[in-house]
């Protein structure tokens, strides 16, 4: 007897929510494990459940799909396929990866070869462990390719992950961003710390550049909670932050300030 292929469904609006779920319901190889209505029950859904795949709407507030995505701790990452509306650039972008896409209204044919696909891949997964990890970097490939063709929108929250929630850090209380290796160190303008996984060059292209400045290779510093520029031999500053901290500006990057913000 072939065993069921178990889901989980993330869409913020119930009616599609609700529609996709019962559309699952005629597929008797298919039993649905939980259904979540934002970003941050999903990773908690899937990381309970452990599905096998999830329908991830692409569009959901505050946490979206992607986001979802890069939440998860790697052991409890399923099978993905993502759920949109109306975005060619998401079509663009997992239809020539090993990730699945559904365009709404979501067609039963349509999902019909999604569910196949995916039992594919899990059978593939049971018999070569290594496709798995294959699998998860080619997920992770579609959705750098996919924000780098989607047209540009500046963040307004970043999700982050802690041990026991997900907060949502809105980006204009963000005081300083500093690297180190593969790991971000987010301080907002009240002192609180939190770690986030991405590349500084990544989330500097998403982050307003009226709103956040680049002080060196590693920092990004909220341009109106700079509040002091202090000049060093060679040309450099430290800069003061209002919330006390105090970072070192790069040679170059100390020539774009001084053009920037220490002119009338």
């Amino acid at each position: 007897m072939t065993s069921l292929l178990r889901v989980v469904v993330a869409d913020d609006e119930r009616p599609a929510r609700s529609y996709l779920v019962a559309m699952l319901g005629t597929f008797e190889n298919v039993k649905v494990v939980g259904e979540a209505a934002d970003g941050a029950g999903a990773v908690e859904l899937i990381e309970r459940e452990k599905p096998d795949l999830a329908l991830l709407d692409l569009q959901m507030p505050e946490v979206d799909g992607l986001g979802v995505v890069r939440l998860l701790k790697k052991s409890c990452l399923p099978l993905v396929a993502f759920v949109t509306a109306h975005d060619d650039y998401a079509v663009q972008a997992f239809e020539l990866n090993a990730v699945d896409y559904l365009l709404k209204p979501v067609e039963r044919s349509r999902l019909a070869e999604t569910l196949q696909r995916a039992e594919e891949r899990l059978e593939e997964w049971s018999e070569v462990s290594e496709l798995r990890r294959a699998e998860e970097a080619q997920l992770r490939s579609a959705i750098a390719q996919y924000e780098q063709s989607a047209p540009s929108s500046y963040l307004e929250r970043i999700p982050v992950r802690t041990p026991n929630e997900i907060i949502i850090l809105q980006t204009h209380l963000i005081a300083s961003v500093i690297a180190e290796g593969e790991l971000l160190h987010i301080t907002t303008a009240t002192g609180e710390r939190y770690t986030i996984n991405y590349r500084l060059k990544d989330l500097e292209a998403r982050l307003d550049p009226a709103r956040f400045v680049r002080l060196s290779r590693g920092t990004l510093a909220n341009l109106k909670m700079i509040e002091r520029a202090s000049p060093l031999p060679g040309g450099t500053y430290t800069v003061t932050l209002s919330d006390g901290q105090q970072l070192s500006v790069s040679r170059m990057q100390s020539r774009l300030l001084r053009e920037q913000l220490l002119r009338l």
